[in-house]
């Protein structure tokens, strides 16, 4: 015990010295955009709500309707007793949603990832994975026991002759991107991958959780996506052909040796949903209010709810968070692991519920502090 403590210490100590080092911060949402920290309250930029449908009225409704009616929790795995009847509708709202045959709700879109890479590829196969995506691919690659080769971001021409030089060599390619890329906002280039996966016997992969609801359905042989992005609970999908699906619940085993989400979690987010389909001016407001801001501040249009202001170095980006925390402005900056080094920023995550003169407030403190 005394060298396993010692081991941390001495961790923390030097991430503390790179200015890495992370704390919770308890942190209460008492609105669709605010927040409170320490006895304030905070116009928060940092979640990702995007439609603030977690304290959408009929959201807690269904929510509340289940919990009574179904109890806390689901009781055991979806194969054993807790597939309760609230996930048919889930599921095929998903699967209405993105233009495909069947969905399969995971208890998170960690777990969807984690579960379904290595369910599809392993030792003597391939993957193709864009460098920035999400940790939750990188490690659902991982575990596959699968060759992983990276392309650059977004180049479809790298993936391209990664597939010319290597494919051959395997037995199935796995190719992995985002729709939306969490830290950057910008989309990926999935017309052209998919194209690219065709003409190789590859099969494409992409991670929509910030893109759900967003931006149109962009079709792919799987689309794996959150329910916690602008869904507003908790959870996570995969939507593809039902021989896949019905595969992927024999073989997927984040999903076979996990509870299933309580049923009120469930409920509340088929209700999300049917907002989310029936609401296209909601829908709308996170782009429109991120094209503001990117206006506001000089730049091309936002393609997505995230913006990010890329500041370099962690102690830089802490300093602007601070500054605009102080103006009642809650933006956490996002520091390495979580981007590459020299990338430290403050990441803006644009929900519906925010008001045009606290966007236009955060540029102006961002011009003025000299962090623009």
């Amino acid at each position: 015990m005394p060298a396993l403590r010692e081991f941390a210490r001495d961790q923390l100590a030097i991430a503390e010295q790179k200015g890495l080092r992370r704390r919770m911060v308890q942190t209460e949402r008492t609105g669709p955009a605010i927040v409170r920290r320490a006895g304030r309250d905070l116009v928060s930029f940092s979640c990702n709500d995007y439609l603030n449908l977690a304290h959408h009225p009929r959201v807690i409704a269904a929510a509340t309707r289940a919990l009574n009616q179904q109890g806390a929790g689901a009781g055991a795995s979806r194969l054993v007793t807790g597939n309760h009847p609230a996930y048919g509708e889930l599921e095929s709202l998903l699967a209405q949603m993105k233009q495909t045959e069947r969905a399969l709700v995971f208890s998170s879109g960690y777990a969807a990832n984690v579960g379904t890479i290595p369910a599809l590829v392993g030792r003597d196969d391939l993957i193709l994975i864009d460098r920035l995506a999400h940790a939750c691919q990188w490690d659902g690659a991982r575990l596959s026991g699968a060759t992983v080769l990276r392309f650059e971001h977004n180049d479809v021409e790298n993936a391209r002759e990664l597939l010319k030089t290597h494919r051959q060599s395997f037995g199935r390619c796995l190719i992995l991107t985002e729709t939306v890329f969490s830290m950057d906002g910008d989309l990926g280039p999935i017309d052209e991958l998919r194209d690219l996966a065709s003409r190789h016997d590859a099969w494409l992969m992409t991670d929509d959780a910030h893109g759900l609801g967003l931006i149109p359905p962009r079709l792919a042989d799987l689309q794996m996506g959150t329910l916690s992005k602008a869904v507003g609970v908790a959870g996570g999908y995969v939507c593809g052909p039902s021989e896949v699906v019905a595969y992927l619940e024999n073989r997927a085993r984040t999903l076979m040796f996990s509870t299933g989400l309580p049923p009120s979690n469930v409920a509340a987010a088929a209700e999300a949903l049917k907002i989310l389909r029936d609401d296209p001016d909601l829908c709308a407001r996170p782009i429109a209010s991120a094209r503001r801001f990117t206006s506001a501040l000089g730049r091309p249009p936002a393609a997505s709810p995230i913006v990010p202001v890329v500041l370099g170095e962690p102690e830089r980006a802490m300093a602007a968070s601070a500054m605009l925390e102080q103006n009642g402005l809650l933006v956490v900056a996002i520091r390495p692991p979580s981007v590459p080094p020299g990338t430290a920023r403050l990441r803006f995550a644009f929900s519906a519920s925010l008001q045009v003169e606290d966007i236009d407030r955060a540029a102006g403190l961002l011009k003025e502090q000299g962090y623009a």
